[in-house]
């Protein structure tokens, strides 16, 4: 019994290390960042050697506000492996999850996170004033949300942002999705009440200029890119500058696959590049 229970135990510990991406060797890797007291609430820095100043990518995973971790490989390897050495930061966020946090206090968590990042980011070599919010499914609408209502961030301490990087979310309109057809996982996570899905509806919270904003949707995916299309509508019609980039690669190739080399990455990377221009 006791030795089955350490070879459980080796094994798990593997697969842990095959989660975790590999440091070059001149990239700083700092895990498990705490921003608040649940075991949740911490976040990896993967930043370059010797940087001063550097722009941040903020990375918000998703899983359906259910599960999935800062350290999964298709969120952090290619992305890292793209752009640490390219100058950037990376921080990669977890947050709580249901049933124990709603979308809404997650994005509150989200906002938490982003505020000690940048009030931790000259540590790293990075630069407080050139964060720049990104997110995949769960944690796009997450991040999509703090772009439409940023006093949820503000109010936490948080500092204005240079854009948002919304990677394949569907639920850009939580009104519309939830009186329609819809998939259980959307009724976990937000419920009954007709006022709770306008609060946590990025679409709904949408009301002023904003930060820049790229919608990334997969083209495989029509529910994804007509959210992404309104949002992007709605925002443009208000002054902001948001676009619509459509891919022809499932929900999980979007994540996994930013960061290779390709039209895909360097079409985030114009829009990244631009951001950090201005």
């Amino acid at each position: 019994m006791a030795e089955t229970r350490i070879l459980r135990i080796a094994l798990a510990l593997v697969a842990l290390a095959a989660a975790l991406p590999a440091a070059a060797a001149d990239m700083r890797v700092v895990r498990d960042v705490a921003y608040g007291a649940d075991a949740r609430q911490r976040f990896d820095v993967y930043a370059p050697e010797g940087a001063r100043g550097a722009p941040v990518i903020f990375m918000v995973h998703g899983g359906g506000w259910a599960i999935g971790d800062k350290a999964n490989r298709g969120v952090v390897r290619n992305k890292t492996a793209r752009w640490v050495p390219r100058g950037f930061v990376f921080v990669s966020a977890n947050y709580r999850m249901l049933p124990e946090a709603d979308p809404l206090e997650q994005a509150r968590d989200v906002a938490r996170a982003l505020a000690a990042a940048q009030a931790q980011a000259a540590s790293w070599g990075g630069d407080p004033a050139r964060f720049v919010l990104m997110g995949h499914s769960a944690g796009a609408h997450l991040v999509a949300l703090i772009a439409s209502a940023p006093q949820i961030a503000l109010d936490l301490g948080a500092r204005p942002w240079l854009g948002t990087v919304e990677l394949d979310s569907a639920a850009l309109d939580v009104e519309r999705i939830m009186r329609g057809r819809h998939l259980r996982l959307y009724d976990r996570a937000f419920g009954t009440d007709p006022a709770y899905w306008a609060k946590a509806s990025p679409l709904a919270r949408l009301a002023a200029p904003g930060a820049p904003f790229l919608a990334v949707c997969s083209t495989r995916r029509a529910e994804s890119c007509t959210a992404a299309r309104d949002y992007a509508a709605k925002a443009q019609a208000l002054g902001t500058r948001a676009s619509v980039l459509g891919e022809d690669l499932s929900h999980r190739e979007i994540n996994e696959q930013l960061g290779e080399d390709g039209d895909y990455t360097r079409a985030v990377e114009a829009f990244l590049d631009a951001l950090i221009a201005r």
